[in-house]
């Protein structure tokens, strides 16, 4: 029998794919994807058993006054959000691996350190440390995650969009167990049991540190670029997905400035504040992965941030519909449609990041993107709390309208696949050849 063709009784059969092979194959998570889901679990975990209960400890044990307090979290924001952007660079340049290490380390020092502070300014330096490690780390693991379920897509596996579902998922679920462990240790006054935890969290992130040590594999540095800044900032299309980023991130941040203070107006308290954070976590943990697969069999990526915007923008309108009268259920409206915007504008803007930038730069953009959203929340952060000082639906929906305006501002992606050697499936296209598809698409000129 001729070799090419399948042997008797096999029939047709013989030649097509197994259906339990395929499933296998959409639902893969390579032993680098699962490194850094954990990873980001246990990092997160780490960080929120201390820094929820920081404030209280600086003001109570310490004894600071309420401005020195407000300073050394703002500190800490800066260095960490602000400095995304120099962790991103350095991540291109030397590859995720001495970032996140480095990263590691540097946050064991800074727990270790906040954790004997006594005065002012040994706090602060602690918590400037705390912040910078994150501005290592943070980019260098986002970035590789992101390339990764960009090979995963690649190879005739899911959708990035899947991967990077279970990876924000994964960083909720450290975020939602985080401060339940910071209570158990910080169960009853002190500056002991402050000391316990900084210590406790410090040990996760050593935990970390030896997985990482142990399992990151070595390489993807390069060379350095002397364009490589003005191949990010100056791409029209990153920017705007970068604006349009900015005000999700702005309603988002909504969810620890307006949501306490709109409790407090219709139910007299905050009681339910912990309980509506932990519903939040817990739709992210356990709804990511089938609202990615819901959205993706519909929806590209410019279409599932945009949709994310949408139901962003229904939160601050129906608790605006709902006015006094909704009492707590508009508070958990606001909460189930805020984090379903979430859940949708997370991986879907990290995975259009490699069609607007050459993979090379995917570091500094993921960098310069969290630093650009940063610097907007942070500067709109005083006018929005001058506007949530007014009652009535007014504030909710100007606040609506912001999400709404960074709808219309998501750029189209150019072509972000192709059809795949199967039918039903596709195949990324690498961003330098989207890039000219695009070109040649549009006429030869940019869009913007």
């Amino acid at each position: 029998m001729p070799p090419h063709l399948p042997r008797q009784g096999g029939g047709a059969a013989h030649l097509r794919p197994r259906p339990d092979h395929a499933r296998r194959k959409a639902h893969r998570v390579t032993p680098l994807t699962r490194l850094l889901i954990s990873s980001q679990f246990a990092f997160n975990v780490g960080f929120f058993a201390v820094l929820p209960y920081l404030a209280d400890h600086l003001g109570g044990a310490l004894g600071l006054g309420g401005a020195l307090v407000g300073l050394v979290l703002g500190l800490r924001t800066f260095s960490q959000q602000g400095l995304f952007v120099v962790g991103g660079a350095l991540t291109d340049r030397y590859g995720p691996r001495p970032l996140v290490l480095v990263g590691c380390a540097l946050r064991i020092a800074g727990f270790v350190w906040l954790a004997l502070a006594a005065s002012a300014w040994t706090v602060i330096g602690a918590v400037v440390l705390v912040g910078f490690a994150a501005a290592l780390f943070s980019p260098a693991v986002e970035s590789e995650i992101a390339r990764e379920a960009l090979r995963v897509e690649r190879s005739g596996g899911p959708r990035r969009t899947r991967t990077l579902a279970r990876f924000s998922a994964g960083g909720q679920a450290g975020a939602l167990l985080g401060p339940v462990i910071g209570a158990l240790l910080l169960h009853g006054a002190g500056d002991a049991h402050f000391r316990t935890a900084c210590l406790a969290g410090a040990g996760v992130f050593a935990v970390v540190l030896a997985a990482h040590a142990r399992l990151l594999p070595r390489g993807g540095g390069r060379e350095r670029s002397p364009g490589e800044w003005r191949a990010v900032l100056g791409e029209r299309r990153f920017l705007r997905l970068a604006l349009a980023y900015s005000t999700y991130l702005l309603a988002y941040n909504q969810l620890y400035l307006a949501l306490p203070a709109e409790l407090d107006r219709a139910t007299g308290s905050q009681a339910a504040l912990g309980w509506l954070f932990a519903l939040s976590s817990a739709l992210v943990v356990f709804g990511s992965g089938p609202l990615e697969r819901l959205a993706s069999a519909r929806l590209d990526s410019p279409a599932m941030v945009r949709a994310g915007l949408f139901l962003t923008a229904a939160a601050f309108a129906a608790t605006a519909a709902l006015g006094s009268y909704g009492g707590l259920w508009a508070a958990v409206t606001f909460t189930v449609l805020l984090t379903l915007g979430q859940m949708l504008v997370l991986p879907a803007t990290r995975a259009l990041l490699p069609d607007l930038v050459d993979e090379r730069h995917l570091g500094l953009a993921t960098g310069a993107l969290s630093s650009l959203a940063g610097l907007v929340v942070l500067a709109a952060a005083a006018p929005v709390g001058a506007l949530l000082d007014h009652r009535g639906p007014t504030p909710w929906l100007l606040l609506a309208a912001t999400p709404l305006l960074g709808l219309t501002l998501v750029p189209a992606g150019p072509g972000t696949a192709k059809a795949g050697p199967r039918a039903g499936t596709t195949t990324a296209v690498p961003a330098s050849e989207q890039r000219g598809l695009w070109r040649r698409a549009s006429g030869g000129g940019s869009r913007g």
